[in-house]
């Protein structure tokens, strides 16, 4: 059975193609799930699912980022992925019908694409080429989960910061509104050992920090103290996306 269309303005359905996943669906695709997208704001720390819950909603950022966090026994919690522009949060959830494993918070305000979980399931149906996406986007999630465990158990503080710092630049560019205490929690952490590192890269140069935000003040020297984590992030992001680029070549 054809999906049904309502009647969209082209720029009422252009707007979803702010987040990367959307913006590889052929037009005719994207024409069929724009009824069912609603824009919405993120806000800083909007918890979007909790633990152990089900996922009632799947997003589609345009801007901003969202965490999805494990939580401690002890109330810590540390990061295990972040999803920006270039991913969606609760796809598998939603079409493989399980509870959120994580904690998924807003880090970084912006805004999103969103649909609820049975609609999403519906289209994925009916849209192989929608379907297949989703699919792409949780294998480049699950690259980042098994980067971030390599990363906490092998690498430094400053490398693993310089690393999230860099990650968080390529979503959102060199202006960060994140607190210390927050880069602490999400890479698990003293607060402490985050202060002591964010004042040496200060002293380098390479950041300037103040209340509620971090700025970037030279990347290519955050990029030499970062692991390879983010590098390797970016090169699995480009081999499960490779086959469909060579295909439209």
């Amino acid at each position: 059975m054809p999906v049904a269309l309502a009647p969209l303005t082209r720029d009422a359905i252009m707007v979803h193609r702010n987040n990367l996943v959307l913006k590889r669906l052929e037009p005719g695709a994207l024409a069929a799930i724009s009824p069912y997208l609603t824009v919405v704001s993120l806000q800083q720390r909007q918890l979007l699912a909790d633990t152990h819950t089900r996922v009632q909603n799947v997003y589609f950022p345009h801007s901003g980022i969202i965490s999805n966090v494990v939580q401690l026994l002890d109330g810590g919690a540390i990061e295990i992925a972040m999803t920006g522009s270039d991913g969606q949060f609760g796809a598998k959830q939603a079409l493989e019908k399980r509870f959120s494993l994580h904690r998924v918070v807003v880090q970084v305000p912006g805004m999103a694409s969103m649909i609820p979980a049975a609609r999403l399931c519906d289209l994925a149906d009916k849209l192989p080429e929608f379907h297949s996406l989703l699919l792409k986007s949780e294998e480049f999630f699950q690259a980042q989960v098994q980067q971030a465990a390599a990363c906490n158990a092998a690498h430094n503080i400053e490398n693993r910061i310089c690393k999230w710092l860099l990650r968080m630049h390529g979503l959102v560019g060199i202006n960060l509104p994140v607190t210390q205490e927050f880069l602490a929690q999400m890479i698990g952490v003293r607060r402490t050992s985050v202060t002591k590192i964010a004042v040496e890269l200060q002293k380098a140069g390479m950041i300037k920090s103040r209340r509620g935000h971090i700025h970037i003040s030279n990347l290519d020297a955050v990029r030499r103290g970062a692991c390879e984590c983010d590098g390797a992030i970016q090169l699995q992001y480009r081999r499960i996306y490779e086959s469909e680029q060579q295909g439209s070549l």
